[in-house]
């Protein structure tokens, strides 16, 4: 085994560890709610106090240029190791304290040391794979975030379970990248300034680039975040409520996690060989078409929610890794870290707008139609990266397959 595949190997799985802690207390929030009397309000900071964390962790990241000017293993296992901390802590709190948002404040906080850094630790390796090397990671990250929900049903009710469970691999993520070497293509120490982390929105092609993937994440993490939901509520009307709640478990798992590391999989194969551009435009557009539909499912036939669901949970991630790999063919070598910690540090930002819209709009209109105002953002997305497409600097996307 080369010392790329077993490096690259090794970071996957770290990634997969790691990821974990991200919807770890999401995964487990209907069960928490059957014991505790947890509001709405404080049911949507369960996810979008780890987002503030990750936008405000990210953002002094890049302001800092950590990514770039730190060891990248030893950041990251400190950032792992405090994650797993952080949301261990949960286990011995009560559920309806503040002290656990803060503890998933902390966790996303920390998470700015696991996610882009290990995006740019692949970066160091590619040599003409860019788009897939991305996509495996990502695709590593989906199963990340995907974890919990099967660690939720396999844990039956328990979701202390899940929990301790999260945090133990985290652990074991934070030890184990000590193994993964760094590859040929690591830039320069570059000097502090602050300065630079705005280039990504002052450089033109960089800002379309990046227009795209907030495009993309407007969608994402509101789809990841109350699928699980949906999903539950839609069986619960065609079966009874405990095999609902297992096997919604376990479909939510299926279409996040292994759709989505289908999706980043073969998405990042097929962005090296078509383009970047080309790549993103059709996964936005499938994407956006299935959140306008799925609503209309709900409390359909659960084979046919679960199909439409995984494939929603494929094309939602197909283009995620090709923003990223995009960034980094257009950063200049020495800031790769750091433009992409931006990127990163804005998407999530925007993803506060539409994880605590969802449930709202479910309150007000239904599942049937709440789903609908995703779409926006990929449609929006399709416009940025077309524009791209023709910008003068998109011949370094790919090879030049744009």
């Amino acid at each position: 085994m080369s010392r790329k595949t077993r490096s690259l190997l090794l970071l996957a799985f770290c990634e997969v560890a790691a990821l974990g802690l991200w919807f770890s207390a999401t995964a487990v929030l209907a069960s928490i709610r059957q014991e505790f009397e947890i509001g709405p309000t404080l049911a949507a900071l369960y996810t979008s106090s780890v987002q503030v964390g990750f936008v405000a962790g990210t953002l002094a990241s890049a302001v800092l240029g950590l990514a770039d000017r730190l060891d990248m293993r030893r950041f990251f296992m400190a950032s792992a190791l405090l994650g797993a901390a952080a949301n261990a802590a949960i286990l011995v709190l009560d559920p309806t304290s503040p002290a656990v948002i803060l503890c998933r404040f902390v966790t996303g906080a920390v998470m700015a040391g696991i996610y882009p850094v290990g995006m740019k630790l692949t970066t160091t390796w590619a040599r003409g794979d860019m788009g897939l090397l991305v996509g495996l990671l990502v695709g590593a990250l989906t199963l990340g975030t995907g974890a919990p929900h099967l660690l939720n049903a396999l844990g039956g009710i328990e979701w202390r379970f899940t929990i301790a469970a999260a945090s133990g691999l985290a652990v074991i993520a934070g030890l184990t990248v000590n193994l993964v070497e760094i590859g040929p293509n690591l830039g320069r120490t570059p000097r502090f300034n602050a300065r630079a982390a705005f280039e990504a929105y002052r450089r033109p092609a960089l800002r379309l680039a990046n227009f795209g993937y907030l495009g993309h994440m407007w969608e994402l993490y509101a789809m990841w975040a109350w699928l699980a939901v949906f999903l539950q509520t839609s069986f619960e009307m065609s079966m009874m409520a405990d095999g609902a709640a297992f096997w919604s478990r376990l479909a939510t798992f299926v279409a996040i996690g292994v759709g989505g590391a289908v999706g980043a999989w073969s998405g990042g194969y097929l962005a090296d060989r078509i383009g970047r551009t080309a790549l993103t435009m059709g996964a936005m557009t499938a994407s956006g078409a299935t959140a306008l539909v799925i609503g209309f499912l709900h409390g359909a036939d659960p084979w046919l929610v679960f199909w439409v669901a995984l494939f929603w949970g494929v094309v939602v991630v197909a283009d995620s890794a090709q923003f990223s790999a995009a960034i980094a063919e257009l950063s200049p070598p020495d800031r790769v870290g750091t433009m992409l910690t931006m990127q990163t540090s804005v998407g999530f930002l925007l993803t506060l707008v539409t994880v605590h819209l969802v449930p709202y709009l479910v309150a007000e209109f239904g599942w049937r139609f709440a789903f609908m105002a995703l779409a926006a953002g990929p449609f929006l997305g399709v416009w940025a990266m077309a524009r791209l497409r023709g910008h003068a600097e998109a011949v370094r996307i790919a090879g030049g397959r744009r």
